[in-house]
């Protein structure tokens, strides 16, 4: 008689930690979706005022630090399964730093597109769908700063270890929505709305 193979690791159940993650990320989903048809059903209707292809340039250096720290929270979440802190502390500090990187540069963009290029929220149907749509973005990048923060002081102090990986997963789960959103974004305003 065979004995049944066991598994490696028991599968995630869906705990309520899961599933209203699920529902946050899905009801975040939907508003996103709202602002992206609104974009791309007033690209080009602005008749005043300056035109995307007029004043936006491709966002590298934000997009490398905003993908690259989904990838830096994943590992902090992995080590700290392992219950190795101050691995998981490293990587929680370079995904912060990624993400403040993000929002510098969409600062610094904004503050181009404001000063350099007369571009506002008021100035024409362009400027308010582009601030709408990806200033809602960056404010979820900042939430996501403060969580991901809030949860680097509880490493560093001791507070958060193993146990509080699954946790600390569910953060990481509204961190890598966030940059699947961006993916949106960036393919929406910096390519096909170009």
């Amino acid at each position: 008689m065979t004995q049944p193979l066991a598994l490696p690791m028991e599968p995630a159940t869906w705990n309520r930690g899961r599933v209203g993650m699920a529902c946050l990320i899905f009801g975040e989903s939907t508003f996103f979706s709202v602002f992206v048809v609104a974009y791309l059903f007033y690209i080009g209707k602005s008749a005043s005022g300056p035109q995307p292809s007029d004043v936006l340039e491709f966002p590298v250096f934000a997009t490398v630090c905003l993908l690259s720290s989904s990838a830096t929270a994943g590992l902090a979440v992995k080590a700290l399964t392992q219950s190795n802190t101050v691995r998981a502390g490293l990587a929680l500090a370079l995904t912060v730093g990624l993400g403040a990187g993000f929002l510098g540069a969409t600062a610094n963009e904004w503050f181009g597109l404001i000063y350099g290029h007369g571009l506002t929220i008021g100035t024409n149907l362009f400027g308010t769908t582009f601030y709408s749509l990806v200033g809602f973005h960056a404010a979820h990048v900042g939430l996501g700063l403060l969580m991901l923060t809030l949860v680097l002081g509880g490493v560093l102090g001791g507070k958060v270890g193993a146990g509080d990986s699954e946790r600390v997963e569910m953060v990481t789960w509204y961190w890598h929505f966030v940059d699947a959103v961006w993916i949106v974004v960036l393919t929406t305003v910096y390519v096909v709305g170009v």
